[in-house]
């Protein structure tokens, strides 16, 4: 009987102990999920900013390229598709914009023309700073051929 009254709330307090770093790492996988997804968010708007310039004309359609990496439609409406996106972070590159590395590219079947779009510069926000920090993406770059 003595034992027992001496044992009174040691579980509350190996709880308490073991709780802080289960908590830290829970929080810490959230927001390195919500890192890579807005990543993985960013390298899929490059892409269909790029695709669609495959289809237009050399100097044409970058203001719309550059919506559609933004908001993921063409209008620059809505809200962007990550937190803190704007169209100044997106880099369109042609073979206007950039003659020595777009235009005429020899491959073995020929010459080409390339289009890239480039997301530069972002910042994820974290919602827990203490446990992942904020961090500032490397230059996301989607590199495809112009159709003429």
């Amino acid at each position: 009987m003595r034992m027992r009254h001496r044992q009174r709330g040691a579980v509350a307090v190996e709880l308490a102990l073991v709780m802080i770093p289960l908590l830290l790492i829970a929080f810490g996988i959230t927001e390195f999920g919500r890192a890579m997804y807005q990543y993985n968010t960013l390298a899929k708007s490059a892409r269909d900013a790029a695709r669609y310039l495959t289809q237009k004309g050399p100097g044409e359609g970058s203001g719309t390229a550059k919506c559609l990496a933004v908001y993921g439609n063409r209008t620059c409406s809505g809200s962007p598709l990550a937190p803190g996106l704007t169209t100044d972070h997106i880099r369109v590159h042609d073979q206007i914009s950039s003659p020595t590395t777009h235009q005429n590219q020899a491959t073995g079947s020929g010459v080409i023309n390339l289009v890239s779009v480039t997301v530069a510069g972002y910042q994820f926000v974290s919602l827990v700073p203490f446990v992942a920090p904020n961090m500032t993406f490397g230059d996301i770059s989607v590199t495809m051929r112009q159709v003429l």
